[in-house]
């Protein structure tokens, strides 16, 4: 909570006092009935001696309705009934004597209040590997910057789903304000543990939260800011990691401060956390105007360690797909490719992870990750596996590769070879999408899906087009059934040009559309590989379901 609304809520606080005594004067009130002020307040203070900082607190008055539990000077209170605890965990480390108000409210808003102080040892233990992860070695600290060259590295959704149903910020595409920024996590191997937000001056802000550090402001809807709230905010301040011992989650912190996207976040959840990645989620509740609550979701990558911006990052390696070859027109020279003969994580010069929950709206029931496990190149060809786990709220783990701003192309017949997973629920797709789908959105840049399989329709293959006007469940398309396709290698191909459409697996034809300027389709797109769990068109899961795995050969591009 910021200064200026500490001193806010503690002029409130006075005055409430003040309006209570004024109102424990009275006898009678026409309108609301008798005004009884609670009386005979006691309180149970308990503080455990094992040095976690848990406080419990347990009022107990006459005449008391409810009773406002302040832990923190300037902090929301924690609100119980007559003899129910409530319980608060101080998380500085250290010997420190620490108040905390307890307001009594009785009938008519009367109400009384006590102070008790309370000597409090805290030595915050952060488990060793994650603070290794987060912070390093003891006083050498790690810093870290946001995952920009990838897409998803910022979003916003619904609380009640697990990924950012509203809005996923494609690579590099929000204001250089944010970008600026530095995470810096140290620790001294003594328990104390510091955050430093380093900036170039202003941190990006939610509009619905400009109003909260600058109430004059007038911010336009949806439109946020960059701002210098450094005389607001601590830039300079301790972190804590704390860990639920009943759910297995861990929650991040950074006292008085952010990590470089103001929403009113005070508590982020770390969905994932390795040396090499930091993923959290935190709910907003906005400011103003006030509203329904948000999810946003940050990602961030090491200082210098890469992420897809700048080529491979994250372990991907270097590859060059370009043959150097000039097409003729008549799609027959082989001007682009990905042969998968890199052992590793796929290519990083042509591949992009997407990562998230739920499919971008298609009701889906994987998790999308960047892991070997889910996504990996091994003897010459690339391996999507879906698997049966529980991964940041999602029952299924999966991959999803895209070429967007990597490998972007117009006109000309891609061929990928490629052997299908099997199994209720799969649904493994190669597809492409309009390359302008950020300021053009679905499905106004077009979409050309060049092999989709259900796994509970085995061995039919679906190729269909989705374009204003047909899309969805509307869209055009035809299919035909292969004998196989999870046992062989079959090649799906589509042959595009200014005039025509045209799908195929191993020659058969499937679906053939007259192309025209009247449609999407011609202009840059880029490539899709995932495999998706469930969803819209997946179905239902087959209960046995274990693991399966789309393997793809090659992929070309003639022209």
């Amino acid at each position: 909570m910021m200064r200026t609304m500490k001193k806010h809520i503690n002029k409130c606080i006075n005055l409430l006092l003040l309006v209570a005594v004024c109102f424990s004067c009275q006898t009678d009130d026409p309108t609301f009935g008798p005004v009884i002020a609670p009386t005979n307040l006691q309180l149970n203070v308990e503080v455990a001696n094992d040095q976690s900082g848990n406080v419990t607190v347990t009022p107990t008055a006459e005449d008391a309705i409810n009773f406002h539990v302040i832990f923190v000077e300037g902090s929301d209170p924690v609100v119980v009934t007559n003899g129910q605890e409530a319980a608060f965990r101080y998380t500085q480390s250290g010997q420190y004597q620490q108040a905390i108000t307890v307001i009594a409210y009785g009938t008519g808003g009367a109400s009384s209040s006590q102070v008790v102080t309370v000597d409090l040892d805290v030595r915050l233990v952060i488990d060793p590997e994650k603070l290794s992860m987060l912070a390093g070695n003891a006083n050498e600290g790690k810093r870290w910057v946001w995952d920009a060259g990838n897409a998803g590295h910022f979003g916003v959704g619904d609380p009640a789903e697990n990924f950012p149903n509203f809005f996923s910020a494609g690579p590099n595409s929000l204001n250089p304000c944010l970008y600026d920024d530095v995470l810096v996590f140290s620790h001294d191997g003594q328990d104390n543990y510091v955050f430093e937000l380093e900036t170039a001056g202003e941190i990006y802000i939610n509009w619905a939260e400009v109003k909260r550090f600058f109430p004059d402001a007038e911010p336009q809807q949806f439109a946020d800011e960059c701002r210098d709230v450094s005389d607001q905010l601590d830039f300079l301040t301790e972190f804590v990691v704390i860990e639920d011992t009943t759910s297995g989650a861990s929650s991040l912190t950074v006292t008085n401060s952010v990590l470089s996207y103001w929403a009113g976040v005070p508590t982020y959840e770390i969905i994932e956390l390795t040396s090499d990645k930091l993923v959290v989620r935190g709910i907003q509740d906005p400011f103003d105007p006030p509203g329904a609550p948000l999810a946003w979701y940050h990602t961030f990558i090491p200082e210098g360690g890469g992420g897809g911006g700048g080529g491979g990052g994250g372990g991907q390696p270097m590859c060059d797909s370009y043959t150097g070859n000039t097409g003729s027109g008549n799609n027959d020279v082989l001007v682009w490719a990905d042969e998968f003969d890199v052992d590793g994580l796929p290519c990083g010069d042509n591949w992009t992870f997407e990562l998230g929950a739920g499919g971008w709206g298609n009701n889906e029931s994987q998790y999308y990750t960047d892991r070997a496990e889910n996504a990996v190149v091994e003897n010459d060809v690339l391996k999507i596996t879906a698997m049966r786990e529980d991964f940041s709220g999602a029952e299924f783990t999966s991959a999803r590769l895209v070429s967007k701003n990597k490998f972007e192309f117009e006109y000309g017949r891609v061929e990928v070879r490629a052997k299908l997973p099997t199994g209720g629920g799969t649904w493994p797709a190669i597809w492409m999408l309009g390359a302008d789908i950020d300021s053009n959105p679905w499905p106004g840049a077009g979409e050309m899906d060049i092999m989709e399989h259900v796994g509970n329709d085995q061995d039919r293959i679906l190729s269909t087009l989705h374009f204003p006007g047909n899309s969805g469940g509307d869209a055009i398309g035809d299919s035909a059934v292969f004998p196989g396709v999870s046992n062989e290698f079959f090649v799906y191909s589509v042959n595009w040009t200014e005039n025509l459409i045209q799908f195929a697996v191993d020659g058969t034809i499937i679906f053939t559309y007259g192309n025209s300027g009247a449609v999407p389709f011609n202009k840059d797109f880029f490539f899709i590989l995932n495999v998706a769990m469930g969803g819209d068109l997946g179905g239902e899961i087959d209960p046995n379901f274990d693991q399966s795995t789309m393997e793809i050969d090659y992929v070309r591009v003639y022209q």
